[in-house]
Parts: structure tokens; C-alpha cells; sequence
């Protein structure tokens, strides 16, 4: 995981999932695949702020930008395949910045180490979901909504072959948080419990900007 730059509208300073928007390179090289664009996206973002590249030999389509020319000279391509949708959580509609985002699995290369780029992300950490959360209710890290309940489900698991197998037999059902409720310490919002987080409402514990 990421600690995001403090002067970062969103989520500044949180521990987080390295991402970021898809860009118009991402789906060309993901070969007009719209859902495959998300993939290449995470892949790219993963490289681009850890240094965590996650490919495979082969020639990808053709596609500008720093990225798509670093796999050209490698003979490389993104492993698409080796991604597991994991999640899907959209902002609820009364926030102004919204965000559609998909999160995906991916195991780490043995032969790589991850280094955060220094500008979005100013440190990095390989840390179990339970530290995480452990961290994060002592305050030492901050952790927003979407990232704490999906280290939640990830957590129930003990080894990377369990979380895929998990992800891969379980359809990932979209999460639009509703606010039903607002407490002193935060925003009451209500989950489909379809989409496995183990209820329907949860405190949020964080400022309406999610």
C-alpha cells in the first residue's frame, strides 16, 4: 500500500491501494476492451507509483505514452490475466468528486521491489489487511471508507491463492453508498449486503468527501 501526498485533493495523507484514472492509452492497449481498460489502468498505475511492474512477454497494440513505450522496448505486455476483479464502488450521488472505480488482485512479482514514485505517493509499505485495520483504528494511519471495508473482505483470508479463489467464484456486485444516518462520529451509509462486506450500515468515520 500508498500514503498518498498530503496536498492531494483526495484522501490526502490516507494509506491506500495504488490507482488512478484510466487513460486514453489504457485501452488501446487493452485492444478497445472497455472493462480490459480498467485492468491496464491498475497496471500502469501500479508501475507508475510503486514501481511494481506487472507483465508478460508478448506484443501489445500499439498505444502513446511513457508506459506502452516501456513495454514496446521490453517485448512486454500487461497481464491482464493475472488481475482478479475484486470490487467495484462508486461515490454516492450527493458528493461533489465523484469516482467509478474497479479494484483488482495481483500478485507481486518475486523478482521486483516496490519503491512509491515520491510526488502522488510519498511512502510505501507491503502490510497483511489485519495490520492495516489494526493501524488504522489506532489512529497511526489513516484509512478512508472504501479502503477499510476492502481490506475487511480481504482480511478474512490467510494466503493470496485463498483471496483469488475467493474473488474469482464471487460475482463483484457494484456498491453505491446511501447515507441513511449522520452520528458525532460520522456518516451512517448502507451497502448492498449482496456485495459480501458482512452487513448492510457502517459508520463511515470519515468526511462526506469520502
Amino acid at each position: 500500500m500508498v500514503v498518498r501526498h498530503r496536498q492531494i485533493d483526495f484522501a490526502s495523507g490516507a494509506l491506500v491501494f495504488p490507482g488512478g484514472r484510466v487513460e486514453a492509452s489504457d485501452k488501446l492497449l487493452a485492444g478497445g476492451d472497455a472493462h480490459g481498460s480498467f485492468r491496464v489502468a491498475a497496471i500502469r498505475e501500479t508501475w507508475e507509483e510503486c514501481g511494481v511492474l506487472l507483465a508478460e512477454e508478448g506484443r501489445a497494440p500499439e498505444a502513446e505514452g511513457e508506459f506502452a513505450a516501456m513495454l514496446a522496448a521490453r517485448g512486454l505486455m500487461p497481464a491482464i490475466s493475472g488481475l482478479a476483479h475484486f470490487a467495484h464502488w462508486i461515490t454516492p450521488v450527493d458528493v461533489p468528486k465523484r469516482f467509478d472505480t474497479h479494484f483488482f488482485l495481483a500478485a507481486a512479482p518475486e523478482d521486483q521491489a516496490a519503491l512509491h514514485d515520491g510526488h502522488e505517493a510519498v511512502d510505501s509499505v507491503w502490510i497483511r489487511p489485519a495490520d492495516a485495520l489494526a493501524e488504522g483504528l489506532a489512529g497511526t494511519k489513516k484509512l478512508v471508507f472504501p479502503t477499510r471495508m476492502n481490506l475487511t473482505k480481504l482480511a478474512r483470508h490467510d494466503s493470496v491463492a485463498e483471496a483469488f479463489a475467493a474473488a474469482r467464484a464471487t460475482p463483484v456486485v457494484t456498491v453505491l453508498p446511501e447515507q441513511i444516518g449522520m452520528t458525532p462520529e460520522g456518516r451512517i451509509l448502507r451497502l448492498p449486503r449482496a456485495a459480501d462486506y458482512g452487513g448492510e450500515e457502517f459508520l463511515a468515520g470519515d468526511p462526506p468527501s469520502m
